[in-house]
């Protein structure tokens, strides 16, 4: 067993009340690679009070709780396997207050995420959307029963507005590179067109060439040649959640960008993150707007990238 030290801030991971096997997993993973703590917290909503008092004692939402954090931390214990210290804390309050609290002094955050039906998502907004909308902080949903795949790994980005995507890029290409994994830069376009008026093939593919030069022009400016040689780059007309779904299909991290959040609450998360959220079947890091948690890259590690 490794001594257990602090160091700096933590990899956060949100228990709640249902399923945390994979969020466990893959934060557990992110700990040992940067050789920092794992820490797990869960919320204890407080219930209304009836008619008649509470409607669930305090000292019984309490004692579930506790229970809950327990088994997870026995499950991180036996993930990290003394490689680096876990530690957790039961608190008072919404998921959505507590986790933002909690992420202030954190490196990322990391949370599990259940595929809701339709009706289900009007009620209950996932707490990863909610919670991204106002931290600084990368933000990482892991699809409940995700599992690592057999292949070489990959790692997806979706990129908007090519030369207002640095920060997003960087987190990416820093993700890519501590896991020696490859790098799809995903960039969908959409051609102004006349109603009635077809698209001739010629034109199609100049705008096609064109939003791929500017994804190219975008990684060149990040100032790392392999990068700019070796990212393989993907353009594509159409819907741009559709575009980075496909491209994400068996990879192992699909990183997009988010609003900026607001002081001291922030607004939303933009419509294809929340999409791209709701759907993707890999973990998904809502890049922080202040750019890549990752501010180094290991000696020896230069990365797998495709063509």
């Amino acid at each position: 067993m490794t001594e257990q030290l602090s160091h700096g801030r933590p990899v956060v991971v949100g228990v709640g009340t249902t399923e945390v096997d994979s969020a466990l997993e893959y934060a557990a993973e992110e700990a040992v690679r940067d050789g920092c703590d794992l820490h797990l917290v869960h919320a204890v909503h407080l219930m209304p009070d009836g008619p008649r008092g509470p409607l669930v004692p305090q000292a019984d939402l309490d004692l579930w709780g506790r229970e809950t954090l327990d088994r997870a931390v026995k499950s991180a214990e036996e993930l990290v396997a003394g490689a680096v210290p876990v530690t957790h804390e039961l608190r008072h309050g919404t998921p959505v207050e507590v986790l933002t609290d909690v992420a202030a002094t954190a490196r990322m955050l990391v949370l599990e995420h259940r595929h809701l039906s339709r009706v289900a998502r009007v009620v209950n907004r996932t707490i990863a959307g909610g919670v991204a909308a106002r931290v600084r902080v990368p933000v990482v949903a892991v699809p409940s029963g995700w599992k690592r795949s057999d292949g070489a790994p990959t790692v997806v980005v979706g990129v908007d507005v090519p030369e207002r995507s640095a920060q997003v890029l960087s987190a990416a290409v820093a993700e890519s590179r501590a896991r020696g994994a490859s790098l799809t830069v995903v960039h969908s376009w959409a051609m102004p067109v006349h109603e009635g008026v077809p698209v001739e093939p010629a034109e199609r593919a100049r705008w096609t060439d064109r939003s791929r030069a500017e994804v190219r022009a975008a990684l060149d400016a990040l100032g790392d040649e392999s990068v700019a040689i070796e990212a393989e780059v993907v353009v594509h007309p159409g819907r741009a959640i559709e575009a980075i779904l496909d491209a994400a299909e068996g990879a192992d991290l699909l990183v997009i960008g988010r609003h900026d959040p607001l002081v001291p609450y922030g607004s939303h998360i933009g419509p294809v993150a929340r999409a791209v959220l709701r759907e993707a079947t890999c973990p998904v890091l809502l890049a922080s707007p202040e750019g890549s948690r990752r501010t180094a890259v290991p000696a020896g590690i230069s990365g797998r990238h495709g063509s």
